[in-house]
């Protein structure tokens, strides 16, 4: 059973505050406690907030095709360019901050795909959610909701699909990949689980 950093009390996850601990003064988030810390701003709060949150969808998507055996590589510029300061905005740095998440590799067949992974608490992502530069049509877009995992190609986003709430263009469906159904209903679990209260 987890408990309030700060006051004890029963919380869902481990390392978390209750609602009632928490207290907005001005544009500081401030979580209450014996020190009166201040925490961090609103701004800073947020960025670190929506990173925690897109690290969590990459992770359970990462563990759901190791799950099935696939080869992944972490392929994004934050991991194979971790220190390059981007400081200068041109074509070529544009091209580095599209870089998909991820490339995944089937362990037999050997078919190999770009994985970009998005969260949205709405479930929705559309063509109009994408850079208009994105550069990797080949890429597919795989958003990880509260309740669902679903997936795109590029393509079919720019086509005019959308992934909505109530769209049918679950993961395990995908031809691309040979998941197991059950399996990808496992991790839905654990994304309700991870995000219920996002």
């Amino acid at each position: 059973m987890a408990h309030c950093l700060s006051c004890n009390s029963y919380v869902l996850t481990e390392s978390a505050v209750c609602t009632s601990c928490y207290e907005h003064r001005d544009h500081l988030r401030v979580v209450q406690d014996d020190h009166d810390t201040y925490g961090l701003h609103k701004r800073e709060w947020d960025f670190r907030y929506k990173m925690i949150k897109g690290k969590l969808a990459e992770t359970l998507v990462e563990q759901l095709f190791l799950s099935h055996k696939y080869n992944v590589f972490r392929y994004g510029m934050k991991y194979t360019l971790p220190g390059l300061s981007l400081v200068k905005n041109n074509a070529t740095t544009k091209q580095l901050k599209s870089m998909p998440d991820f490339v995944v590799q089937h362990c037999i067949n050997k078919d190999t795909f770009f994985v970009e992974v998005k969260f949205r608490s709405n479930g929705r992502f559309t063509g109009r959610d994408l850079d208009k530069d994105y550069d990797y049509d080949n890429a597919l877009i795989i958003v990880v909701s509260r309740r669902h995992i679903k997936c795109l190609s590029v393509r079919e986003l720019r086509q005019g699909q959308e992934i909505t709430e109530s769209s049918c263009n679950y993961l395990a469906d995908r031809p691309e990949f040979d998941l197991r159904k059950d399996v990808v209903i496992d991790f839905c679990d654990f994304a309700k689980t991870f995000f219920e209260v996002v």
